[in-house]
């Protein structure tokens, strides 16, 4: 029988480790095309004061992606060291994306990220453009390769279980890199960390204007983030949209869980504004719906059906008897492989076998199931609805505010009102250096969205999660946990002590914008009494 307590520890682990991994990655998506718009900026009008603004956030910038980077390599270890069967099982699908993001993103972005650095005095200006480029170009290719593993994940295509070699095996690499929930989470997730970087450029040049510190660089940074910002804030919205359409066609249960829709609605849905789940007696509380709306949403019809909990649990109990023949054709062809009857079945009920794999967790021969163990195991394939319902209406709700902020944010840079003495403009800048944590608690939300609603499965259909991990101890995986939160706690403080002295130096840093006594050599670089 399987020990729930390691496979839950597994995951414990993976999730901490994911979790402050993806601190790094989204202000790197979003600072490194920044970068682009302000160096271009530079390069087009020639003027010093842009060349100021664009080393001071690739200072940032830097020590955000050394982090990120030192991070990240721990969470690949961690699919051999805690998930080795998940690693045997689909391997030679899963590593593939893995390997070239290595091969061809991370060394594009680490080849570039020391010409981009170092290069100011010794490359022309249009080259160190397309350096700056370059990085911002291998960084979101990584995302891509990440996110097309991910997405695979999410939705197998492109695969097949095969019963000679009693692995997972690519039948088409095109259908695994234009899978259409990779894409749909790729554009979703990298906007998501467009809007990251936004928030905070903004913040952080807010509170330079409040302090009437660095006010020019300030001023032209916020226009930036102001702009950029607004631009990512919509197209988050909108491929947000897109990834629900995704949800209709490839994780129906995903999909009804977050919300929390227990029984098949009349076409077209309605989409739950508010509501009080409820796992034990399978029912949504004080429910309040807008009609229609998820019917549009997800199908683009009005004829279009979204299918309830309880639909798709009995089309997983009729999933699992399918997959108990498929089960039993794979051990017969482990005792004959020449045996065309089994084989026969098995090609059948192939794509059901991950089904039955679910009744692993509570007996070791699926094939002995009664009707009562598969209705429960049906019932496995329900992730956790409560969790589902209100994080992602925290998301969506996160992201309706920061349309709503950047809005704000570019009236404020279009008219330029930065340094008005009260109102509205100083406590917007007030709200916009708190707020800077938000879309970090966002995107996390997102991530732990996504992959709760996963659950039960580490490869959906295919492989569930409690079958994918090493052969570990509870004092194992507990001496590993406190290892790692120890030493990313450690980094963390160390991060954001990095981070606040860069900007309490500020860009006065950027030598070649002070002259031989140590003064700014532009007096638009300097400081100035707060207005």
């Amino acid at each position: 029988m399987v020990d729930m307590a390691v496979i839950e520890l597994s995951r414990v682990q993976f999730a901490l480790t994911a979790l402050y991994h993806f601190l790094f990655v989204p202000l790197t998506l979003g600072l490194s095309f920044m970068l682009v718009i302000m160096e271009s900026i530079y390069v087009m009008t020639d003027r010093p004061i842009w060349r100021v603004v664009t080393r001071f956030w690739a200072k940032l910038f830097a020590i955000n992606f050394v982090l990120g980077v030192a991070t990240g390599i721990t969470m690949e270890f961690e699919f051999g060291t805690n998930w080795s069967y998940f690693s045997h099982y689909v391997g030679d699908i899963f590593g593939a994306p893995l390997a070239i993001e290595g091969l061809m993103a991370f060394f594009l972005e680490a080849t570039f990220v020391g010409l981009m650095f170092f290069g100011w005095d010794k490359l022309s200006k249009r080259q160190h453009l397309f350096t700056t480029f370059m990085v911002a170009l291998g960084s979101n290719l990584s995302a891509l390769w990440i996110l097309i593993a991910n997405g695979w994940m999410q939705h197998p295509t492109g695969s097949r279980f095969n019963p000679d070699t009693m692995r997972m095996e690519v039948t088409d690499f095109g259908a695994v890199i234009f899978n259409p929930v990779a894409q749909a989470k790729f554009v979703h997730t990298v906007s998501a960390g467009y809007v990251c970087a936004s928030v905070f450029v903004l913040g952080v040049s807010s509170y330079y204007i409040l302090r009437g510190k660095w006010v020019a660089v300030a001023k032209r940074s916020f226009t930036v983030a102001a702009a950029f910002g607004l631009a990512s804030a919509l197209s988050v919205v909108v491929l947000g949209d897109e990834s629900g359409y995704t949800l209709t066609d490839n994780q129906r249960m995903k999909l009804a869980s977050l919300e929390a829709m227990w029984h098949t609605e009349p076409a077209p849905a309605g989409i739950a504004l508010f509501g009080i789940p409820s796992m034990e007696g399978r029912e949504t509380l004080y429910e309040i719906k807008v009609p229609y709306v998820l019917g549009l949403i997800s199908t683009r019809s009005l004829t279009g059906q979204v299918a309830g909990i309880d639909d798709l649990v009995v089309k997983a109990e009729t999933r699992i008897e399918s997959g108990i023949k498929a089960y039993d054709a794979v051990e017969r062809l482990k005792i004959d492989r020449n045996d065309k009857a089994a084989r026969a079945v098995f090609e059948e009920h192939k794509l059901d076998l991950g089904y039955a794999m679910l009744l692993k967790r509570f007996m070791p021969d699926p094939r002995k199931a009664t009707p009562a163990d598969i209705e429960k195991a049906a019932w496995t394939t329900v992730p956790n609805v409560p969790v589902m319902f209100w994080l992602f209406r925290a998301m969506a709700g996160l992201g309706f505010f920061f349309i709503a902020f950047f809005g704000a944010a570019f009236w404020m840079a279009t008219i330029r009102r930065f340094g008005c003495a009260n109102g509205f403009c100083r406590l917007f800048m007030r709200a916009a250096v708190w707020i800077i944590p938000l879309p970090w608690l966002a995107i996390e939300a997102g991530w732990v969205l996504a992959e709760i609603g996963r659950q039960p499965w580490a490869i959906d259909g295919v492989l569930p999660t409690f079958l994918g991990a090493s052969s570990l101890t509870v004092p194992q995986i507990w001496t590993t946990i406190i290892g790692f939160t120890a030493l990313y706690g450690t980094m963390a403080v160390i991060e954001v002590r990095l981070m606040l002295s860069a900007i309490a130096h500020g860009p006065i840093e950027d030598h070649a914008a002070i002259d031989a006594h140590g003064q700014p050599a532009y007096p638009a670089f300097a400081a100035v009494p707060a207005e």
